[in-house]
This record gives C-alpha cells, structure tokens and sequence, in this order.
C-alpha cells in the first residue's frame, strides 16, 4: 500500500509556513503560498525529495478555494510526502514549481486546463488536453457539461424511475455543444491557437552565430501509424537537425476524471481499463488499491497472488507490444511485431477465460476479483509462465538485439540522462534504461510484492537501445514472479465479504500508485462520504513521460523523432484521458 509520511524537522524549520493537514482522513502539509518554492526548494535539495511523481489540483467549491496537491518521493525509494497549497477560488495564483521540478510542466498546465489554477511563472502555461478556444474550465464543480442531467450518478431518470430519453433531444443544438453567454457564431473569429503554439516552439529555438540558416516549422501527426494515436508534435527544424519540439495533444481526449466525479465509486472500474488499453489490469490495480487504502479494508491473500499474477501477465503483454511496434518504427513493417503479437494473443486467451474479456476486463474489485481462474484456465496459464514465453522472450532477444540495423539507428539516439530522468518526473522503463533503479513495486511496495525474489531491471545509457533492452529485462523479471506466484499461491476465498453494488467509502484522500508497464500509474481520489467521488485524479505515465520528449529529441535528426517516440511507449487513450 503506498504510504506517506510526515517529517517533523520540517515542521520545526517551516514554523509558520506549514501546518499539518488536520482534516479527518486526509495527511501531510498544507503550505503557505508565498513560501511554496522555498518549501519545495529545501524538500529537494536538503531533504532528499528530489522526485515529483504527481501533481494536480482540487476544487472544494463550498469553501470558496482551490488546492494544489504535490505528491513526492526520493528517487532512492521510499515512502513519499504529500503538501498542498490552498488559494481563493475567485483568483487562483500559484507560483510555478517548473524550475525546482521541471516535471511539473505538463501538470501544472493539466490543472490551469481543467482547473483554471494559473501557475505564476510557468514558461509556457497554455491548454494543453482542450484547444485554446474552449470555454471554462471542466472539472470546476460549478461548470456543466451541455448534456448534464445531475451531479451524480445513478440518475434518478434510469434508476429507479426508468424513464430513458436522448439528450440531443433536449438541447437546443441537437449536438453535445454549448455555447457561452452572447455568443455570436456569424461575428466569431477562431483565437490563432496554431499562431501560439508556432511562437512556444520558435521561442525555444537556439540561433547559431557561426552560420545563419533559415528555420523550419513541420508539423509531425496526428496521423495513427508514426504518432502511436492522434498525437502531434511540432518541429522546429535547422536543416534535418531538431532545434526545438512541442508535443500537441487532447484530440482523443473525453473528460475522463469528470466522468469520474459523475461515477459512483464502483462504476470507475471498467472506465479505468478505458486509459491505458493495452495494460487494463494495471489500470484496475491502481484505482482499487487507492479506494481499499479509504475504506481500510485488505484483499484475501489468493486475490493478492491473482491480483500480481495478472499484473505481470499485463507487462508481458505491454512489453511484447511495444517492442514489437517499436520495430516498426524502426521500419522492419510489422514482420517482428507479429512474432510479439501471437504471445501477446496467447496471454490474452488466459484473460478471456477468466475475466469475460480480451481487454476491457473489469476485474478487480475493492476487496478482491471477481471471480477465480478457472481449472482448464490455469493450466494454460502455467504451460505459459513456465515454459512457452521464457522461451519465446529469448527467441526476441536472440532475433533482435544483436541485429546491425537496430544497433545502429538506436544506440546513442534519444539519450536521457539520470539526472534529467528524475528531474523530469519520467518513471518505469524510461526511468530505468537512464540509470535510475526506481521501482514502485520494491521503492514503495504494494500488494505482495515485497513476498518475491526480483531485481529491478536497470540500464546506465539511456538511449533508445536501452529501453529496448529494458524491457526484455522486465519480461523475464515478470517471469521469475509468476513462477513464484503460481508455486505459492493458496487456497481460499476472492473478496473480503460479499460482493457490493454501491461501497461506502469514508471521508478523505487517498493516493494509489503502481509500477504499471509504462512507469507509475496514480490515483489521487477524494471522498466526502457520499457515493460518488468528489476529486478523481489519473497521474498517467504515458502522459507525465512525454514531457522528456523534447530533450530526447534535440540535436537528432528528423528520422529519430518516431524511434524515439516509440521508445517512451504511449497509449494515447491514456495521455489524453
């Protein structure tokens, strides 16, 4: 269970400036804002919290205020710190944390996006999941989307009245748009949002003194094949050579952490497996593991042996994915990516028959899994785990990682060092492949996971080449902990207590966090009581990731930038959210 702590030389130090956070069922501090960057200044440079894993903002509406919560860690391992600041909701100003934690960049626009918190001193504090042109801020309490029925769901008009209608219906646009107060559809002039982002990427831009050449500004995506989804990036060119690259997304993305808000606490389940779709059990795990940490309850010891085991199933499957679709990339057209994909099929016979579904699998449950793997199930699974994919991870191993053409267009592109890797709050194979042996599963253990004997793969180049070879590393490290699983795990019941419809869970925050495929898959979520979450935050790798990319990029060569965007693996279901 991810654990937090409190430390008390800081409260010795801070005197006036922090005060422990004394609401029932929350922790940490809560900070005064004029003092933020020194806080967090001394945090990481004195005290070792050289880590920002998550970042997001609250509106607690009835109060009158908005505030930004920061999770952080040390990149050593160890239990982390939460500190929030508190600001007047009509004039949320915050000072940006960016030059302490430059991963906070992609996250304190997340917030001033979806929140309207403005972050005083970000250099480039613009929307990041929504165009420049929307209007208000959506996950406000008091903004409401044009197909609104009720704050929470189970709307009265499905259950228990049954009386079904289409919104479409009932909006006078026919469509799920609004339109803010005067607005005037024949006098409007679209905001030059392409300008904006043209001038943020230009800005970035080193002029050389020794030879003047003209720039160029391409446009990369959002078409599927080389983006990995409706991803965009913005180049600035010097010849073939990357000068500068700002990532543009948000065009898949749905509001998830509103739709959220809107859910009961058990309808969220089967959204999660909606995030990162290749890894949906990873999904389930993190969510689970947050609400179980509110209501205090503990898994049966078979669901945490299931529970790992299909989480590991879950890399293996992300892992063969990525380096299979890495290879295409590289230009070897689906030939090798197959070979990974038929493994991947395999483990997703196992997922069928014991969840109902190849990928959407809304498995877990707080207190446990649905239902237990069947007998014709499990020994598929254990001819897998112990004999066909060690084999098959070393037929890829053997097929790939010596081969000239890899070797060349990989080793030495795209290079993160460890230093940036934290810096930039970059977590799993990316984190790892630069050196950093940072693993939530040994940093910070949740589940069982401090019960298995595994290393944390680790490589020191951080190119494109390492984060390849990473994941073969985890592949047969995910090995060595479903053979352990399956010796090990007991008889006995799936859930604690009987299976629930709607859960109670108590007045408070709570913060899960898991080593899912991709790197630390967060849920931030805050309880008032009543049925529906108040605050449900996704701290997604895949998104958190990309904010290294531009620092991968700069100083290659303009046939690098899908190799090396491939290397972070993203799932854009999962960064756009």
């Amino acid at each position: 269970m991810t654990t937090l702590v409190t430390v008390p030389e800081l409260e010795t130090r801070f005197a006036g400036v922090i005060t422990p956070d004394t609401r029932k069922g929350y922790e940490g501090y809560i900070v005064d804002v004029q003092h933020l960057k020194d806080f967090a200044k001394a945090l990481r440079d004195e005290y070792g919290y050289d880590y920002l894993a998550s970042l997001t903002g609250v509106d607690y509406l009835p109060e009158g205020k908005m505030e930004v919560v920061y999770h952080v860690y040390k990149s050593t391992g160890g239990p982390g710190l939460v500190f929030k600041v508190q600001v007047p909701r009509d004039n949320p100003v915050v000072p940006s944390l960016v030059d302490i934690y430059p991963g906070a960049n992609f996250q304190e626009r997340e917030a001033w996006d979806l929140l309207g918190i403005r972050f005083e001193g970000h250099p480039n504090l613009r929307r990041i999941l929504l165009w420049e042109g929307f209007w208000g801020h959506p996950l406000r309490k008091d903004w409401r989307e044009p197909y609104f029925e009720e704050e929470g769901k189970p709307y009265s008009s499905r259950w228990p009245e049954g009386k079904h209608f289409h919104h479409e219906d009932r909006n006078p646009f026919g469509k799920n748009v609004d339109y803010p107060p005067g607005f005037d559809p024949y006098t409007w002039e679209p905001e030059t949002a392409d300008e904006i982002l043209y001038q943020a990427v230009l800005k970035r831009s080193e002029i050389r003194d020794d030879l003047r050449t003209e720039r160029v500004v391409i446009n990369l995506g959002p078409q599927h094949p080389s983006t990995h989804g409706v991803f965009r990036m913005i180049v600035t060119l010097d010849g073939e050579t990357i000068v500068a690259l700002e990532p543009v997304m948000g065009y898949l993305h749905r509001n998830h952490e509103k739709i959220g808000e809107r859910n009961t606490w058990i309808m969220n389940i089967p959204y999660t497996d909606r995030l990162d779709y290749i890894s949906a059990m990873a999904n389930n795990f993190g969510y689970v593991l947050a609400v179980e940490k509110l209501m205090g309850i503990q898994p049966p010891e078979r669901a945490e042996y299931i529970r790992v085991i299909m989480a590991e199933l879950t890399r293996i499957v992300n892992h063969l994915w990525a380096i299979g679709f890495l290879l295409n990339d590289l230009g070897a057209f689906f030939t090798p990516a197959l070979y990974a994909i038929e493994e991947r099929e395999l483990i997703l016979d196992v997922f069928e028959a014991v969840t109902g579904s190849r990928m959407m699998n809304n498995y877990f449950r707080f207190g446990g899994v649905a239902r237990d793997i069947p007998e014709d199930a499990w020994k598929k699974l254990v001819e897998l785990v112990t004999d066909r994919l060690p084999r098959k991870v070393d037929e890829l191993d053997r097929y790939l990682t010596e081969s000239e053409l890899i070797k060349s267009r990989t080793i030495g592109v795209g290079v993160l060092t460890a230093e940036e890797a934290i810096a930039l709050s970059t977590s799993g194979p990316v984190l790892r492949a630069s050196g950093v042996p940072y693993d939530v599963r040994r940093a910070d253990p949740y589940s069982i996971y401090d019960r298995f004997d595994f290393d944390v793969a680790v490589r020191y180049h951080g190119d494109v080449y390492d984060r390849y070879l990473i994941r073969i590393d985890e592949m047969r490290q995910s090995l060595r902990i479903l053979q352990q699983a399956i010796r090990d795990i007991p008889d006995g019941p799936i859930m604690a207590g009987k299976p629930q419809y709607q859960v109670r869970v108590p007045p408070g925050e709570a913060y899960g966090r898991v080593e899912a495929p991709k790197g630390e898959l967060g849920f931030y979520v805050v309880s008032t009581g009543k049925p529906n979450p108040w605050r449900y935050h996704v701290r997604a790798p895949s998104f958190v990731n990309l904010t290294a990319l531009e620092t991968m990029c700069r100083g290659h060569k303009i046939a690098d930038v899908v190799t090396i965007l491939g290397s972070i693996d993203i799932v854009l279901g999962e960064v756009d959210r």
